[in-house]
């Protein structure tokens, strides 16, 4: 098979019309030079050049494969810079797996972020739950997933993966604004909740502040959409305790709803960026770097975390 600097070799020779100066301009010896060239002439049972007295002079055969050897050289360069972009991650692909909160709170700032320095990077996003992006990632399926876990709900995460701690959530009860219900869960105990699905660990972490607290919570509405909690809330129709990224100030409906910080130890969510060890996807640490940038900073209930990668 041909090497291509084999090739390359040629084209200086013929350019130049001496060992020496080929030599000279590609960084080799004139001897180097005279043994790569009697090694293409082996290679490709063609005479290439004539050695004479003084000097040396190319065959039209040396002619023709330079002239060959062009599109083979330029395809071979534009080859070498896509891998070389693809090495550094320019126009590498990355699959991000996200549970929906963050998805509206982190994802698109982080998006934003890593596409400004990488916009021929291709991202595929996925959307579920923890458990659900935990399996894709053992099944090579993400590259990085996005989880939880709550205080009151820790979480064993299978060995092997690098874990980024990206924020820290405050639990949040939330209750219709000027409904006089008490701001501490004791007081709680006659009211309707409002939380996520069955067996989630937002709905079991719920369970124990309320057992904590003396009672058992009756529930009368279930979704794992934090808008819908919200309203649902501003509605009168329950309280609600949701973590930080879950609510802000800001959010719809506004003053229609009452936030407190939950005080005890345990009420808090942690957000972690989740990804194989040995993967070794050269976006990996941009998207790391990148989700971190995107957490809000000032809001009064979610604090960013510093970096405590952990495998």
């Amino acid at each position: 098979m041909l090497k291509p600097q084999h090739l390359l070799t040629l084209r200086a020779v013929v350019r130049t019309g001496s060992f020496v100066i080929a030599a000279r301009d590609l960084g080799y010896t004139a001897s180097a030079i005279s043994q790569q060239i009697s090694a293409l002439e082996k290679e490709t049972g063609l005479v290439l050049f004539e050695r004479e007295a003084h000097g040396i002079r190319a065959t039209a055969a040396a002619h023709r494969l330079v002239d060959l050897s062009v599109p083979v050289l330029a395809a071979m360069d534009d080859l070498g810079h896509q891998v070389h972009e693809l090495a550094t991650g320019a126009t590498g692909r990355l699959r991000l797996g996200s549970f929906p909160t963050a998805g509206v709170r982190l994802v698109p700032a982080a998006l934003s972020a890593l596409t400004a320095t990488h916009p021929r990077a291709q991202i595929q996003l996925e959307e579920g739950e923890p458990d659900e992006l935990v399996d894709a990632l053992n099944d090579g399926d993400l590259d990085v997933a996005l989880v939880y876990e709550y205080g009151l709900s820790p979480r064993q995460w299978p060995g092997g993966m690098a874990r980024h701690h990206l924020v820290r959530e405050d639990l949040v009860l939330l209750r219709p604004r000027g409904s006089g219900l008490s701001s501490r869960l004791a007081g709680l105990s006659r009211t309707r909740w409002i939380t996520s699905r069955e067996g989630t660990a937002g709905a079991l972490s719920l369970t124990r502040l309320c057992a904590a607290a003396g009672f058992e919570a009756v529930v009368a509405f279930r979704s794992n959409n934090y808008d819908v909690v919200r309203e649902l809330v501003s509605a009168g129709l329950g309280v609600a305790i949701v973590p930080g990224l879950g609510h802000s100030p800001g959010d719809p409906p506004g003053d229609a709803v009452e936030a407190t910080r939950l005080a005890q130890r345990s009420a808090f969510r942690r957000v972690l960026a989740l990804h194989r060890s040995e993967n070794s996807n050269p976006l990996l640490g941009t998207m790391i770097h990148s989700l971190r940038g995107a957490v809000p900073v000032g809001e009064p209930y979610v604090h960013p975390a510093q970096d405590e990668q952990t495998a």
